[in-house]
């Protein structure tokens, strides 16, 4: 019969490439929604949209 460890080397392995992994995933998806964020600024500048600029601005402080 074969013992499986919780703690085994593999599983450890396994578990540091699904961390690595979603480190991975969740940077791209900060720098993509402060790239949408900082696009929308620009665009509230350009149309004088003082609210969209205000509440865009406030969306970026807390990323």
């Amino acid at each position: 019969m074969k013992k499986h460890l919780l703690n085994s080397p593999k599983s450890e392995v396994r578990n540091l490439y699904s961390l690595f992994a979603e480190m991975i995933l969740d940077k791209a998806l900060l720098t993509f929604r402060k790239e949408q964020i900082l696009e929308g600024i620009d665009h509230s500048l350009c149309h004088r949209n003082k609210e969209e600029f205000l509440r865009l601005t406030e969306e970026l402080k807390y990323l």
